[in-house]
Parts: C-alpha cells; sequence; structure tokens
C-alpha cells in the first residue's frame, strides 16, 4: 500500500466544484469534478446554496474514489484545503434555514444602491477601511438590497436571525452541523464590510449601510485548523481543514507569485490580476484594490488587485449569442488570419468595466465596422480586449503602488489560446509564464493547507516543474502595438465618458 500523504484541495468555483488531491511533490493524483448551475435574470445572477454544498461533496467523493483506486487509504490524507469563488454570499438563520438563494460576484441588482452611497459621500470612508471600492461585485450593497426590498430578510435580521457568509463560511457551516462559523481574511475582505488594516468586521460601515445586527463569522488566518470533518461520512475518520482563501488568491499563490511585483492573470469567466505587495501597504490604490493576498499565524500578506469583469464571457458571448465559431480551438487560427491593423475594438462592458474604470453600467460596444468587417475582426478584436485591459490594470497598479511587474503567470481556459498569450507578452513588453498547471487555485490552497503538516514556508510547498512552463517573449513592431493599444485607450475614455 502507498505510504505517502496528501492533500486534498476543494476549489469551488461559480460554474463547478472540483477537488484535486495533490503528493508531497505538487502532483494531482486524483480529481473529482461537478458541474453547477447559474440563474441569470437581468442584473440578477443567483445560485442554489444546496447545490453548491452537495457539488462540494460530489466532487470529494469521485476525488476519494480515485484515490482509493491507486490503493490510497483515508489516513494518508493529512489535510485539506477549501478555495473559493469570493463575494458571493448565503444568508441563513440559526436554525441554519435559508434565507434567500445565494447572491453571485457577477450579480448588479444594487447598482442603484452603489450610486446613493457615493452621492452620500461614503466612498473615501469605504476605501480608507476595506481598500475597495463602492461596486454591486463586492457583497455589502447587494446584502443591503435584499434587506431594502426582501420584508421577510428585513423582519429577521430586526430579530438579530440573519447569519451571513460568503460560500467558504456556508460549506464549513454546513459540513459540521452549524459548529463552525468562521471565514478566513481573504473572504472577508471581500465584502466591503471588513477593515483589511486593523483585521476586524466594521461596525461603522455596517451602521452606515443598515445592517446592524447582523450575524457574521469569526474571521481567522488563511492558514488555520477550521475544523475537523468525515465530509457526511466519506471519509472513516474525519480530516483536518487546514486552509481557507479566496479563489484569485490561491491561484496567485498557485503560480507562484512569493515575491513583490509578481503577478498572475486567471483568464477565466472574469479575470483577476493580484500583484504581490507584501507585509505592508506602503501605497494605497486609487482605482486598484487594496487585498488581503493571504494569511498565517504570523502575519497578513496583501497585494494589489485589479478586476476584469469580462474576459472568456466575451467570448462566450460571440459563440453562444452570434454564433462566430463552434469551437474555441478555432479562435487562434482565426486570429492569426487577421492583420493587427484592423481597425476594429471591442469594449466587453456587458456587464460594466472594472479596473480601472470602474463603470458599472456601461454597456459593450463595437467600433470601427467597416463592409470589409466579418466575423474574424471581431473575434481578434475580442481576444485583444482582454490584453488590452490587463494592461490598464497593469500600468494603474504599478502607479498607484510605485511597483514595478517583475513577473506575470497566466492561467485559466483562455491561456490555452497561444495567441492570447503571446499577444500580452507583446502588449506588456515583458516575458509572460504561462503555467501547464491548469488548476492553480486548487494547488495555491493546498500550498496553504500543507503549512501545517509539513511546517515549510508557502513557497517551499508542492513545488511545480518550471519544464512545465512555457514562456512567451515580445516579438511584435512596438509601434504597431503601441499604436494599437492607443487606439484602445481612446475608444475606451471616450466611451466611458458617456457613460
Amino acid at each position: 500500500m502507498d505510504s505517502k500523504q496528501y492533500i486534498l484541495a476543494i476549489d469551488q468555483g461559480t460554474s463547478s466544484t472540483k477537488t484535486l488531491a495533490f503528493d508531497k511533490d505538487g502532483r494531482v493524483v486524483a480529481r473529482g469534478s461537478a458541474k453547477l448551475d447559474i440563474h441569470y435574470k437581468d442584473n440578477f445572477v443567483e445560485q442554489c446554496p444546496e447545490e453548491l454544498y452537495r457539488s462540494v461533496l460530489q466532487s470529494i467523493a469521485t476525488c476519494r474514489d480515485g484515490l482509493q483506486q491507486l490503493g490510497v487509504s483515508p489516513s494518508q490524507v493529512v489535510a485539506v484545503g477549501l478555495t473559493n469563488q469570493r463575494e458571493t454570499f448565503v444568508l441563513w438563520d440559526r436554525e441554519g434555514k435559508v434565507l434567500y438563494d445565494a447572491v453571485s460576484w457577477q450579480c448588479k441588482r444594487s447598482s442603484a444602491i452603489c450610486d446613493r452611497l457615493k452621492e452620500e459621500g461614503k466612498e473615501a470612508l469605504v476605501k480608507a477601511k476595506t481598500g475597495l471600492l463602492i461596486d454591486p461585485y463586492f457583497s455589502a450593497t447587494k446584502l443591503m438590497w435584499l434587506v431594502e426590498n426582501v420584508p421577510a430578510i428585513a423582519a429577521e435580521l430586526a430579530q438579530g436571525n440573519v447569519f451571513f457568509g460568503t460560500i467558504d463560511t456556508w460549506i464549513l457551516y454546513r459540513l459540521t452541523g452549524g459548529k463552525c462559523y468562521k471565514t478566513d481574511h481573504t473572504n472577508a475582505s471581500r465584502t466591503m464590510l471588513f477593515n483589511i488594516y486593523e483585521l476586524a468586521w466594521d461596525d461603522v460601515l455596517l451602521e452606515q449601510f443598515g445592517l446592524r445586527g447582523l450575524k457574521l463569522p469569526e474571521v481567522q488566518p488563511s492558514a488555520h485548523e477550521y475544523t475537523r470533518s468525515t465530509f457526511e461520512g466519506l471519509f472513516s475518520e474525519p480530516l483536518p481543514i487546514s486552509a481557507v482563501v479566496g479563489d484569485s488568491q490561491a491561484a496567485a499563490l498557485g503560480a507562484g507569485c512569493f515575491q513583490r511585483g509578481e503577478a498572475k492573470a486567471t483568464l477565466g469567466t472574469g479575470s483577476s490580476i493580484m500583484m504581490a505587495v507584501g507585509a505592508a501597504l506602503r501605497y494605497k490604490g486609487e482605482n486598484t484594490v487594496d487585498a488581503i493576498y493571504y494569511s498565517t499565524e504570523k502575519g497578513v500578506v496583501y497585494a494589489a488587485e485589479g478586476i476584469i469583469v469580462s474576459c472568456g464571457a466575451t467570448i462566450t458571448w460571440l459563440k453562444e449569442q452570434l454564433g462566430l465559431f463552434a469551437d474555441e480551438r478555432e479562435l487562434e487560427q482565426i486570429a492569426r488570419g487577421v492583420p493587427a491593423d484592423h481597425g476594429v475594438t471591442v469594449i466587453p462592458a456587458f456587464s460594466g468595466m472594472g479596473t480601472p474604470y470602474w463603470k458599472k453600467d456601461a454597456k459593450a460596444t463595437i467600433l470601427g465596422l467597416t463592409f470589409a468587417s466579418n466575423r474574424s475582426h471581431l473575434i481578434r478584436a475580442a481576444l485583444e480586449s482582454v490584453c488590452f485591459q490587463i494592461k490598464d490594470v497593469i500600468m494603474a497598479t504599478e502607479s498607484e503602488h510605485q511597483l514595478s511587474l517583475s513577473q506575470l503567470v497566466v492561467n485559466g481556459g483562455m491561456s490555452e489560446n497561444a495567441f492570447v498569450v503571446q499577444l500580452l507578452a507583446d502588449v506588456l513588453n515583458k516575458p509572460v509564464l504561462c503555467s501547464a498547471m491548469p488548476d492553480a487555485s486548487a494547488l495555491g490552497c493546498a500550498r496553504l493547507a500543507a503549512i501545517s503538516v509539513w511546517d515549510k514556508p508557502v513557497n517551499a510547498i508542492l513545488p511545480q516543474d518550471d519544464g512545465n512552463t512555457n514562456i512567451y517573449y515580445p516579438s511584435a513592431s512596438r509601434e504597431t502595438v503601441e499604436k494599437n493599444y492607443k487606439n484602445w485607450l481612446d475608444h475606451v475614455n471616450h466611451f466611458v465618458n458617456l457613460t
């Protein structure tokens, strides 16, 4: 029988939940997954809390079965980590009864509330305490919307009977029958209710937002033993859940971004660009987000983050709504067949614009079309919009935090498109590393969970073979790249000022 030790990493995402088993050398030896439904209606985006929880158990069961087939016993699983979609939250009462479906990070129902808070002059207060800008992306204003528009929730809040939790908290609560009501610093920091400098829920903000009496989870370091669980009998003995961390932070750790100036860009439905800052925030961002990167019992590490709302979602729209292509594998060849000076610009504000523009009500726009334009031009312009938005974020981060990008690692589904990654290297004029590890969030989470097992710093745990990393170097004409990026900026700035 195998005598090695293994770490399980649960990656609870928007469209699926995955569980991966890592050995001490950082190799994935077993995995399981479960798909999830997302419910869209106008500006409302919701998910079923029970389905989210059940998907965790389903993915763990499949992964466990894979381990058993390898002869791995449950006792060899020495730690479990949990990483999750951030900002999405669930409300329940003291009996554990769900009060409303999970409200997604994608949901924009609270746009009017955001406008009201800004008009009341609260943005500076929010930024000073949370590092965030007032935006529907974060949890607090959507929670306010529920209190203001769902009488049953308002009534329960008045009785002190509304328990709030991001998805990590909901999973921990369900796994333990309500005994574990906790979250970590990274997830708490995405709610717009948490003071990232004092590391505590902020009573002033709760009062200002009309949320007094809300029950909030205990906040712990990311690397911390939260509880032990058999996962509803999937394992004969309880396993320690030794880490909880937001998925974007976990992806940066999985990408190996440990030093100041190292950054990752996750090319998923949206995109999070996160750059390591260090143990102190010497400068605070204006249009970028000041973030808690991760924390251990020794302290907190900070990061600067930029958020792109539509990344892969733009490509999905071209496929599913316009029918411009059938298979993502076609895109690279199509884009390469279009000259760099094609003149078409796609501004993908399907759900507003994130960093550094923060225009939540902006609408998507296509510019520069002529009778000569065809589907190939639209496809290339959509792919370019991903790279241009990432450059927008990197430039804002470097300027506001007095940082210089030293390394960018990309991961996520679109990182498999060589055209996109090469264009990104050209636009940034710096090498871009494309990791062959497709599950960076799970790896980063596993690294945190393993700290308690192997007593090593996070950058020395679960190593990855650098030979599996592709490096893309700038190769295009600087004149052409700079001209195209200037055109992008001109179009976006004009467009943003009109909305």
